[in-house]
């Protein structure tokens, strides 16, 4: 792969995955923005039942990038049947997750939002939100799957088709099933939670199709004579619980977030649930690139082109960041103006009460957008252990920050997504750090040689 990761390759291969990769924030985004019209309340209790689904839909993505990982080595070193080895264990991995976690929200949804939700109302429209939203596990966590396989072996065309499928049908279906349209019950929340679970059943028939008629695949009969290899259980596990470990570590730290501004109180709550909305939506380019980082990272260390992976990040920092800014910009500093066809109605009160942490917003989206790129190609050349003590430490050191100010100062809501800047720098100082100061190529390459 020497000299051939040229902007146009990462831009060719990050460009779908941007959608693929970050289809949950997006579906976040849409259930909120339909419950901002519909309901106060509603609204706020998607502000912490969304982020517990976010981080449900992020293990089995997680687990999915140590998978993502191994196919993208196989696809280096052009080994078509380890390629099929690695894709068929991480479906059937991805199923028995999703079995268990799927019971637990079901049998439990209340015990477990309620380690995070005080307010007795909260709460009960969380859960029946988690109740139809969990549904959709089985679907999503199979189509992690086929994302991987996918990104792994650098074809992740289709994935833009169907993730922009998905998103049409859940759009359509939160018209209908929020707001009762159509001879339809209105059911608020819950119709969200449905809604969104549908959708994923749907792109999930389309992609299987897809992959029965593909014309020209990497790995020819890939639903034929299914092949799995025991030793492979054991290395996606190995590379991917560090990976669910910082997935856990890092979003949990944020549902503990919302649960500390709830302390707050129910409108400030409203407050960051808009700004939780616009950051999820700005973080999109910053999932895709991230993703495409790991999969050029892995891909490097397959094919023995360590010397590459400082240059290549590079690049795909920089794309990421402009691409980032570009977006953030104009929507940060005229919010009102260009976020009035998503959220515009009468009362703009929490539009406006919501930009003096816009302008924040700019400075965390620039650090994340950087930071994300440096620790995702650490993560690429499978670092991954390290990657889980990072967000281990940067998230506690955070969160202590976080609830200091909200419990013992009076800087209000503006400070405390403030500590949003204080972890990135964290995070980009140990990436940093790990690539420049530690001799991590000579290591690696003892190990891959």
């Amino acid at each position: 792969m020497k000299n051939q990761i040229s902007y146009k390759y990462i831009i060719a291969l990050a460009l779908p995955i941007i959608l693929g990769s970050a289809v949950q924030n997006i579906i976040a985004v849409s259930d909120s923005i339909f419950l901002y019209h519909y309901s106060d309340i509603d609204f706020q209790a998607i502000s912490i039942a969304s982020v517990l689904y976010l981080i449900v839909s992020a293990i089995g993505f997680g687990f999915s990038r140590g998978g993502q990982i191994i196919i993208a080595r196989y696809h280096g070193s052009n080994n078509i049947r380890g390629i099929k080895k690695a894709f068929y264990t991480l479906l059937i991995f991805e199923l028995f997750l999703a079995t268990v976690i799927f019971a637990l929200l079901q049998l439990f949804p209340e015990a477990i939002l309620g380690l995070f939700i005080n307010d007795p109302l909260l709460l009960e429209r969380g859960v029946e939100y988690i109740s139809y939203r969990s549904y959709g596990i089985f679907f999503s966590y199979i189509g992690v799957a086929i994302i991987a396989y996918y990104t792994g072996v650098a074809k992740p065309l289709f994935i833009v088709i169907d993730t922009f499928f998905l998103l049409v049908v859940n759009l359509l279906l939160n018209y209908v099933l929020i707001f009762g349209n159509w001879g339809y019950e209105a059911m608020g929340i819950g119709g969200a939670g449905l809604a969104s679970s549908i959708a994923e059943f749907a792109a999930f028939i389309l992609f299987i199709a897809y992959m029965i008629l593909e014309r020209h695949p990497v790995v020819p009969g890939i639903f034929t004579k299914p092949v799995l290899e025991v030793a492979h259980f054991k290395d996606i596990y190995k590379i991917s619980i560090n990976i669910v470990l910082q997935v856990i570590v890092g979003m949990g730290s944020w549902l503990i977030f919302f649960g500390i501004i709830e302390n707050l109180g129910r409108y400030e709550l409203g407050v960051s649930n808009v700004i939780r909305v616009i950051y999820l939506l700005l973080s999109v380019p910053t999932w895709g690139f991230s993703s495409a980082m790991n999969t050029i990272s892995s891909n490097l260390c397959g094919s023995k082109n360590l010397d590459e992976v400082i240059p290549v990040t590079h690049k795909v920092a920089f794309l990421n960041v402009s691409l980032t800014m570009l977006i953030s910009l104009p929507i940060l500093l005229f919010p009102e103006q260009l976020l009035y066809p998503f959220f515009g109605k009468e009362d703009m009160t929490l539009i406006q009460d919501s930009q003096p942490v816009f302008y924040m917003l700019i400075a965390i989206m620039f650090l994340f957008s950087l930071g994300a790129i440096y620790f995702d190609s650490v993560i690429g050349l499978g670092k991954t252990r390290w990657g889980f003590y990072v967000k281990l430490i940067t998230s506690a050191s955070y969160l202590i920050l976080l609830y200091y100010i909200v419990e013992y100062t009076d800087f209000g809501i503006k400070m405390a997504w403030a500590t949003e800047i204080f972890y990135w720098i964290l995070v980009l100082g140990a990436a940093l750090y790990f690539l420049f100061v530690r001799k991590w190529k000579k290591t690696l390459a003892s190990i891959i040689s």
